[in-house]
This record gives C-alpha cells, sequence and structure tokens, in this order.
C-alpha cells in the first residue's frame, strides 16, 4: 500500500491502481501511527526553523479536504495554515499570478498547506481558457523557478494530486446532491467540469512530467478508496520529512 520513496514513481493517471484499499482496522491502526510520527517531525521542523510547503491538487470529490483534516488532526494548530484557493480576487487579478502565493508561503518553522495552488495556472486556467496558451505554457518555468527559489530558503515541499474514477466522481456527486448537509460543496461549475476530463487528465499528465523535480516531486495518490488515500498522504508526508530533517 505504502508508496516505495526509493523507486521511479507513476507520474500518468492512467497507470494508477485504483483498486487499492484498506479495512477500517487498518486504516485507524496506521493513522495512530502515522499521526504520532508526524506531530513529532512538525516540532523538529520548528526547532530547526524549516518551513514545510504542502500542495494539494486533484479532481473536485477526489477527498482533499478530509486528506487534510487528517493530517492535521494531531498538528499543533500554532504550527500550520490552510489556504483554500478560489479564483483570484479584483486586487490579486491584477497582478503577477504567483502574487498571491507568494503573500501566502510558509515561514520559518511553519507549515503552508495549499488546497488547490498556483499549479492552477497549467490546469483549470489552461483548460477553461482563463490563460492565453503563451501565458500557461511559461508558467512550467515560472512555477519551476518559484519552487527552486522556496527550497534554496530550505522550504521542504510536498506535491500531492487525488486520482479518482470518473465513476466515483458521479457516485460522490449524487451523494452530496442528496444529502443536505453537503448539498453546499456541489456546484454547476463541478458538473460542467466533468464535461472536460479528458482536458484535464491531459493538463494534468502533461504537469507531472514537466514540474516533477527530484526536490520537489509528485506524489500521485489513487484515492477511490478514502482510507487508503488517507494513510498514502500522512505516509509520504512522514517518510519526507523524515528525510529531509532526520
Amino acid at each position: 500500500m505504502k508508496e516505495n520513496l526509493t523507486k521511479p514513481r507513476i507520474l500518468n493517471l492512467d497507470q494508477l491502481d485504483l483498486g487499492l484499499s484498506l479495512t477500517r482496522d487498518e486504516y485507524q491502526i496506521q493513522m495512530k501511527e502515522l499521526k504520532d510520527k508526524i506531530r513529532e517531525l512538525t516540532y523538529l521542523a520548528k526547532t530547526k526553523d524549516t518551513p514545510v510547503l504542502i500542495v494539494f491538487e486533484g479532481w473536485d470529490a477526489a477527498g482533499k479536504g478530509g486528506a487534510i483534516r487528517r493530517l492535521t488532526s494531531e498538528i499543533d494548530p500554532r504550527l500550520f495554515e490552510v489556504h483554500n484557493i478560489s479564483a483570484p480576487n479584483q486586487e490579486e487579478i491584477q497582478h503577477h499570478y504567483l502574487w498571491r502565493f507568494w503573500n501566502r508561503i510558509p515561514k520559518i518553522g511553519q507549515i503552508g498547506i495549499f488546497d488547490r495552488s498556483y499549479y492552477g495556472r497549467v490546469l483549470v486556467e489552461r483548460v477553461e481558457r482563463f490563460a492565453k496558451d503563451f501565458e500557461w505554457e511559461r508558467a512550467y518555468e515560472e512555477i519551476f523557478l518559484f519552487e527552486e527559489q522556496l527550497q534554496s530558503f530550505g522550504t521542504i515541499i510536498i506535491k500531492f494530486w487525488l486520482h479518482i474514477s470518473s465513476e466515483e466522481q458521479l457516485k460522490r456527486f449524487e451523494e452530496r446532491k442528496n444529502d443536505p448537509l453537503r448539498r453546499w460543496k456541489l456546484t454547476e461549475e463541478d458538473w460542467r467540469n466533468r464535461d472536460k476530463w479528458h482536458l484535464y487528465e491531459d493538463a494534468a499528465n502533461e504537469m507531472f512530467q514537466k514540474t516533477d523535480t527530484p526536490k520537489a516531486p509528485w506524489h500521485l495518490v489513487p484515492a477511490n478508496d478514502k482510507y487508503h488515500a488517507r494513510v498514502m498522504v500522512l505516509d509520504v508526508v512522514k517518510r519526507r520529512l523524515e528525510k529531509e530533517l532526520e
């Protein structure tokens, strides 16, 4: 189940095994161990004045929010901040698209978590034509340089894509639509984006190939099973922090 960080990682969504799963008992045992270790490692990052940036991308309803909540549940709330990224506001749209992310990068000893991120430039802005071709095409190099500067400052960068099948997404959409307490999560835009599934998939695969680097690699998470996805996210964070800090 756990991702082997020493072997070549999968960087194409078609190659992921979406059948991976965990039982509830396996999930609870592994989560307890991982949360305890991550709590220790985040304190270590604090003592070493090391910033940590964790980026979450993926399909609508893939479970990004749930994974973030489990990741942060045992971390000292003084040490992290979650940024839910939506469309830029009127002030932000007057600046270079990275400006609003520079204003949110974590300070030394802190953890910044992006629920969606600057990668929107080569995903939604590309597919929905919010950015011109030359703008999103040059963004690969701009993002590379952006992350390189963060790394030079000492920032640990961990990037996730949570992947589910189109059928699983439809199932989750229908569950949200029929649940009065969760209906607010579902928008007309979510339904429209399903019609462009293959365009988003192509954009994501190109993004992985062009922005995966040794110090800021992508981790593609099979997320049809939420237990498996959450454990894999925490396991990758634990191992990356161990590698960089210890």
